[in-house]
Parts: structure tokens; sequence; C-alpha cells
């Protein structure tokens, strides 16, 4: 089953470390941090980065959940695991889907890439495509979608990358 903990917003990265250095692999199956890439001019150049796709949240994959629960004890950055009340609670199916869909087996959200018909937008490439629904907001500027979903029991704001160009209208 897939478990998500709360951790300290820019700490995930050093969770991640610490709980694949101090949790069993009998216990921690995997433990990753879902990532997005987007474009972003820096010096004059369009770089490709790589940013964290939910904040504050680190991912793992365990059968052995009350070892998990005893062991996360000892990791020293690990805030809470995402549950109601004292009960751990797992990703459901569907949220289980929308990370291995997005975000692959090496679990990055590559930038989608769409064009612009007339007053809406197309997704041709990427984990956005089929999904044009879930938009909420398109930055251009900024070469991001915005999606808001449910997701660990409460709303949450997705970031994706997206390139958007115009399609042209031959006008003969």
């Amino acid at each position: 089953m897939w478990y998500v903990i709360q951790v300290q917003t820019g700490s995930e990265e050093k969770t991640r470390i610490q709980c694949n250095t101090i949790l069993s692999s009998q216990v921690l199956q995997q433990c990753f941090i879902p990532y997005y890439e987007e474009q972003r001019k820096l010096h004059g150049e369009w770089s490709t980065l790589k940013k964290v796709l939910f904040p504050g949240y680190v991912f793992m994959i365990t059968d052995q959940l009350d070892e998990l629960r005893l062991s996360l004890r000892k990791v020293p950055a690990m805030t809470k695991v995402v549950g109601f009340g004292d009960d751990i609670i797992p990703l459901t199916d569907e949220e289980v889907l929308f990370l291995e869909g997005f975000c692959g087996e090496k679990q990055i959200a590559e930038v989608s890439h769409g064009v612009l018909e007339g007053s809406k937008v197309r997704i041709l490439s990427g984990p956005l495509v089929g999904k044009e629904g879930l938009i909420k907001k398109i930055d251009y500027h900024k070469r991001r979608a915005y999606l808001e979903m449910d997701m660990f029991g409460r709303r949450q704001n997705i970031r994706l990358g997206l390139e958007v160009r115009m399609e042209k209208v031959d006008k003969t």
C-alpha cells in the first residue's frame, strides 16, 4: 500500500534520505518524492527545472504498516503520517493511478506540450494528455498549469509544467 508522511516543506529530500537510511528494506519497499518539470528562463537561456510536486509530503510503499509506524519514530525529520486521528489511511486507488499516470516510474511529471485553439488548450504530449478538464488555470508567461484535486483527504493545488503554442490559422 502507498502512504504519505507530512514533513516540513523544504525538507522532503532530507526526510527521504533518512527514511531510506534508517528504515529496513523489509519494512519500506520504496520511499520517494514526486517531482514535476517546468521551463524557466535563466540568464537568457531556457532551462528545465525539477520541483517537488507536493511540497511537504514524502511517499512510502509498504505492506507492513505497523512496523513502518514504529520505525518512523526513528526518523528525526518526520512530522506525521497522513490519516484521520490515529488511523493511517493509505492512498486510494485513484490517487495511486493519478501519481503513476502523471509521474511514471521515474516519479517525475515531465513538461506537457499543447496548442491554443481559439480559447481552448489541447494537450498534445506529456502527463496532461486527455486531462484538459483537470486544468483550473494556465499561466502562459510562467508556463505552468494549475490543477485542483482531492488528495490525501484534502484539496491540493498542483502545479505542472505546460508549454503552449498558438495554433496558426490559415486565412486563405
